[in-house]
């Protein structure tokens, strides 16, 4: 095959050669589509080359791929659109030590508070200590930050968890502002590809001389295909796990997909166990929730029951102010003391003017619900967020896998420990995301070109007549069950019984596969379930009750036998599974 890394994608079929995608892709205005194959016709498998390969347009994945364009040849995978990301429903901001009376000292204390023990000091000071940059980089990339009235210093926020004001945000929307400036910096980059709509299944790994990661395969969503992505580097920023849960305020996306690939090929995963519910997520019957931002309590926001009762200063000294895993504990308790179904959260006393100009995107979603926040309070409810834990790095991103890196919230780096703090994670996505890319090129990893016979031609014939509803019901089953059985407050009861049905839906979704069955919702639901059973066995692991993770059995902390990373790795490494092959 030769060195395929001189030619950037290049795309080739096991019958012929097209000069036209196989995906809708865009850099720049371009878009591109390919006419619609034979629906009867055997599969030829597509090979995509570059340097770099990211999987994941969130700020991880678009950090890398802007990162890695100065060195090489990038594409970029992403599942759906590709500003639809965890990153774009991020509201509160990103925390950095630019106040005078603040401190990295005090930054590093705050993240390994809310980390109960389990934050990597190291890890925490690289991130901490590289926050002013990321800040001076994102506004160099175009990021409109909120200012303070009237002058060019940036306007700093306090949410729970943090001592002093440090995060910088745009608004509420901060999430979707970081997103379009990366964006449209990265589309100016002609050595860079996005492709749209494609699903990574499973990566690819030459047994020698040692194992190395040269890739994945992926699922094009827009024409049913699989095809072949190869690169020397891949870095996976697909992002969390939310959708694994019944109430989330993840997008449709966040199925875990990394962590099940990299858990596939024997890399290593830690602390999925610690599963960060957002205490305060807008609630409306029938809606999907929409995250009423930790910031509105930094601003001065109260939580009151059903008859108006404030109750946080029972369940912690920093009462509203609390780290989010005491809050979520203490609404989950309240709603569950009372039969309510949700809380209340008053912000009646903070001056409108002031509350819709910090606010802007909550207010509206209020208006739009006819609630007047002068007069009304928001009912609020907790809700899956974000994911501590993740597949095992070191302090650059690396995996256990050679050519392999993950970076965002996919990543087990440490600084989280067992509970995230407020706004560190846009942070963590872009200081680690520059040094995985950092790290790669420094081992020249990305110029290396891989074995001739990694790749063999390989036909597939796709069945497409799988009922969707049982998929659905799949889908709804393993969610509802997460919810009941692992969510907020856990037993080892519960738990048990989630691993024995949670055994069952993997069985179910395995044969699917084997026998040939392809569908993106199919494998959607493979990695769901894989990480489901992850999350499972690190809280049935973890004989104590510490950060996020709260069991019945022990409600206490053990440091003495428990102050350590919950790690687990597959003995064996699997093969990537293609639809109609039996192992």
């Amino acid at each position: 095959m030769g060195n395929p890394l001189n030619s950037h994608n290049q795309l080739t079929y096991s019958q012929k050669e097209s000069t036209t995608s196989a995906f809708r892709f865009s850099n720049s205005e371009e878009s591109v589509l390919r006419p619609p194959p034979d629906p009867n016709g055997p599969k030829n498998m597509a090979v995509f080359h570059s340097n770099f390969l990211v999987i994941g347009s969130g700020v991880a994945g678009l950090t890398c791929a802007l990162k890695a364009a100065d060195y090489g040849t990038v594409n970029l995978v992403t599942k759906k659109e590709e500003f639809e990301s965890n990153t774009n429903y991020a509201q509160g901001g990103i925390a950095a030590v630019l106040d005078p009376l603040d401190c990295f000292n005090s930054h590093v204390e705050d993240t390994l508070k809310a980390g109960a023990g389990l934050c990597h000091e190291d890890t925490v000071r690289v991130a901490v200590e590289n926050g002013p940059k990321v800040i001076d980089e994102l506004n160099k990339w175009g990021t409109s930050f909120t200012h303070d009235h009237g002058s060019e210093s940036l306007e700093l926020g306090r949410e729970g968890g943090h001592s002093h004001r440090r995060i910088v945000h745009a608004k509420d929307l901060t999430g979707r502002e970081v997103e379009r400036a990366l964006l449209e910096q990265l589309h100016r980059h002609e050595k860079t590809r996005i492709f749209r709509h494609a699903m990574a299944i499973d990566l690819i790994v030459s047994e020698t001389p040692e194992p190395r990661c040269w890739g994945c395969i992926v699922w094009d969503d827009t024409w049913d295909e699989l095809h072949f992505f190869t690169a020397g580097v891949t870095i996976l920023a697909t992002g969390g796990l939310g959708q694994i849960y019944l109430h989330t305020t993840n997008p449709s996306i966040a199925a875990g997909d990394g962590v099940a690939m990299a858990y596939r090929q024997g890399v290593p995963v830690a602390n999925m166990e610690f599963i960060q519910f957002h205490p305060t997520a807008f609630f409306w019957p029938g809606e999907r929730p929409f995250l009423i931002s930790e910031a509105v309590r930094g601003e001065g926001g109260i939580l009151r029951t059903s008859d108006g009762e404030a109750f946080m200063e029972d369940h912690h000294e920093l009462k509203d102010l609390a780290p989010r895993d005491i809050v979520a504990r203490a609404v989950d308790a309240e709603m569950k003391k009372r039969g309510d179904p949700n809380v209340l959260l008053d912000v009646r006393h903070i001056p409108q003017q002031e509350f819709a100009r910090r606010f802007p995107n909550i207010t509206q979603h209020c208006r739009d619900h006819h609630l007047d926040l002068s007069r009304d309070m928001i009912p609020v409810v907790p809700a899956a967020h974000y994911s501590c834990g993740g597949i095992l790095t070191g302090l650059w991103g690396e995996t256990a896998l050679k050519g392999l890196f993950a970076a965002g919230e996919v990543a087990c780096t440490g600084l989280h420990g067992a509970n995230r703090l407020a706004s560190n994670s846009i942070l963590e996505a872009v200081v680690f995301g520059e040094r995985s890319v950092e790290f790669a090129r420094r081992e020249g990893l990305h110029q290396e070109s891989h074995p001739d016979n990694i790749i063999n031609s390989v036909r597939v014939q796709p069945k497409r007549d799988l009922e969707k509803v049982r998929i659905s019901h799949c889908r709804d089953e393993l969610r509802r069950l997460m919810w009941d059985y692992v969510g907020i407050v856990r037993s080892e009861d519960r738990l048990k019984r989630a691993r024995e049905r949670l055994t069952t839906l993997r069985q179910e979704v395995t044969d699917y596969i084997e026998a040939g069955y392809t569908r993106g919702d199919l494998f959607d639901l493979r990695n769901m379930v894989e990480v489901s059973e992850l999350v499972v066995a690190c809280a049935l692991t973890r004989k104590e009750s510490r950060g996020l993770h709260y069991i019945l059995e022990y409600p206490n902390t053990d440091d003495e036998h428990w102050k350590k990373d919950t790690i687990v790795k597959r003995d064996q490494r699997e093969a990537p599974l293609l639809p109609g092959t039996a192992r």
